[in-house]
């Protein structure tokens, strides 16, 4: 189904983005590349998922063959139930997908920030194309597992899950090293910052990912041995039944929640970090880019046209707005590393609204806060020699505002207008022709128009509108988010069915299990309260450590980007937690109904 969805998205004719340029071929390109990631993913789960089943019928395979049945056939009926269930669940997920097709086309629409809404389709490509992949695929698989299929001695095969297990076993020593490791992995990841963060990435990963694994084999198994050991708290209740039988699991089950853990982690962290850098780039596109703004570079002999053409084009669109005209000369300092633009007093009061009372050898500061990966900025100077021979003396040292931000990158040297007119004039001098815009969002077809006409980047100028940057980054951005929630969901769905089958393997044996205490007085409730406690822990255990995993990572993306991606954090991680939370109460319902069913 989600294949089928995102295929549908694919191949939806409003989203060829193939001829739009470098982004646009290249967004095309994840796009494909997504659809690989989801298929190749696919093939592993579903082979996973048949060999689960396969698993848990030993005891009928046992029954056939000692019935008479020959390993060929037994091999031939394997293959066709699994392509008979393939096959179904196609259609069944084509189906689904083609009903859900509305309110996908719908998210898509927002996702990508599409000005148009993407119309409905028949999506006739996309269905032959998921109908002819996985036909295919389950074709293969369920070859695959018929050829390989191990019938066993027919005694294994008769008792099936039946056989005693020896009691599960943890060391001391390796529980204290997954805490140890876990807690390492932690710390390191609080305490880098920036560029440092890109470094530390693998070694981080690789101490978290084996402290993962020994949680699940060794610490978790630790922890119930020592609660089995506190006699008041094991002989209360069902908790001798709760505790003996959850040790087995979480040994049983280790490998497969570290498998799960592991998914999850990578679902949260890539929807995260997409979610949390579109909100982050976002955010400093508004900040950085005024409305509309007009650089003229000197030499320009088109300024003046070129600014009413502008004008026109706004007032004819009944866009109110206000002109204003920054004067700029770049210089650099004593060291010649750092770039300064100046701008003379009178300029900055006109478009900050701020007095500035200078002396006439005085200057405000203003530096610039670019993203520079959570480092800090370099100290700023005192005083400022001029072209002329005069030093300034810095005042003021402040952070600079949004509205100097957004006609510069560099840091900013408030100057008298003498000492300005004084400076020598160069060929990176320019002037900021800026139009303030309190509806800056409905300019943006009038910025289309105006990119066209003044194309962007010219010779002697340049122009930018912030409803025209968002709009770009938002289309552009918006392909990569697109994909990373298909890829996200196929995980984290995968990571659930992981569960589900595993839970659906012990089915058998729960039953004889519970069937066998109920006889000795154990009741309806109490048998809910095991269940739901066991499956709870079957279904939250990975989940939690995968969600715990992923808040440490994406506050670690936080300071390398030095931005608050908080919000953005909760509502990725707090949305899988609910998604969960509705799964759990969804399968333990149906569980302790089949168990129930039996007593």
């Amino acid at each position: 189904m989600i294949f089928f969805v995102y295929s549908m998205l694919a191949f939806h004719p409003q989203l060829d983005f193939s001829g739009q340029g470098n982004w646009g071929k290249g967004a095309q390109t994840s796009m494909d590349v997504s659809q690989y990631i989801i298929y190749i993913f696919t093939f592993f789960f579903i082979l996973y998922s048949m060999s689960a089943f396969l698993k848990s019928r030993k005891k009928e395979f046992g029954i056939v063959m000692m019935l008479g049945m020959s390993v060929l056939q037994l091999r031939r009926l394997v293959f066709l139930e699994n392509v008979v269930i393939g096959l179904a669940s196609t259609i069944a997920g084509i189906g689904t997908g083609l009903l859900l097709s509305k309110g996908m086309l719908m998210l898509g629409t927002s996702v990508l920030a599409l000005e148009q809404p993407l119309a409905f389709y028949w999506p006739v490509r996309a269905a032959w194309f998921t109908f002819a992949a996985f036909a295919l695929l389950f074709v293969f698989i369920s070859l695959f597992t018929a050829v390989i299929l191990r019938s066993g001695t027919l005694i294994d095969l008769l008792k099936g899950s039946a056989k005693p297990k020896p009691e599960p076993k943890a060391s001391a020593g390796l529980a204290i090293l997954a805490a140890a490791l876990l807690a390492a992995g932690y710390i390191a990841a609080f305490v880098v910052k920036g560029v440092v963060v890109i470094m530390a990435l693998l070694p981080v990963a690789l101490v978290v990912s084996v402290g993962t694994y020994f949680l699940f084999t060794q610490l978790s198994v630790y922890i119930i041995h020592k609660l089995k050991n506190r006699q008041s708290l094991y002989r209360s209740k069902t908790n001798m039944i709760t505790l003996s039988d959850l040790a087995y699991r979480m040994k049983d089950n280790a490998r497969m929640f570290f498998l799960v853990a592991i998914i999850s982690t990578v679902a949260f962290c890539a929807i995260g970090t997409l979610v949390g850098l579109k909100s982050f780039l976002s955010g400093f596109v508004s900040a950085s880019t005024a409305a509309m703004k007009y650089e003229s570079y000197a030499g320009n002999k088109e300024q003046e046209r070129h600014t009413a053409l502008i004008e026109r084009e706004l007032t004819e669109a009944g866009i109110a707005y206000k002109p204003y005209v920054i004067r700029k000369k770049y210089a650099l300092d004593e060291e010649k590393v750092r770039r300064f633009a100046l701008i003379p007093a009178t300029d900055y009061e006109r478009l900050t609204g701020e007095r500035a009372t200078l002396g006439e050898r005085e200057a405000l500061l203003f530096y610039s806060e670019n993203v520079n990966f959570g480092e800090e900025t370099g100290p700023m100077p005192d005083s400022f020699p001029m072209r002329d021979g005069t030093v300034l003396d810095i005042r003021e040292n402040a952070a600079m505002p949004a509205s100097l931000a957004q006609i510069t990158y560099a840091d900013v040297l408030v100057v008298p207008d003498a000492a300005y007119e004084a400076q020598p004039a160069s060929d990176d001098d320019s002037i900021s022709y800026v139009y303030d815009v309190e509806d800056w969002p409905s300019t943006l077809a009038v910025a289309k128009r105006l990119m066209e006409q003044l194309q962007r980047n010219g010779e002697h100028h340049s122009f930018m509108a912030r409803a025209y940057e968002l709009n770009q980054l938002h289309q552009s951005f918006g392909q990569i988010l697109l994909t990373g929630l298909f890829i996200g969901a196929v995980f984290f769905v995968a990571a659930g069915s992981f569960l589900y089958l595993r839970l659906y393997a012990d089915l058998e044996h729960d039953r004889v299990q519970y069937r066998a205490i109920t006889k000795l007085g154990l009741t309806e409730g109490e048998l809910s309260k095991i269940v739901s406690t066991q499956i709870g822990l079957l279904f939250f255990v990975p989940i939690v450590v995968a969600l715990i995993h992923g808040a440490v990572a994406l506050n670690t993306l936080q300071n390398t980007f030095n931005a608050n991606l908080v919000k953005e954090s909760a509502l990725v991680l707090g949305s899988f937690a609910a998604i969960q939370i509705v799964y759990f109460l969804i399968i333990r319902a149906g569980y302790v109904r089949k168990l129930k069913n039996v007593l």
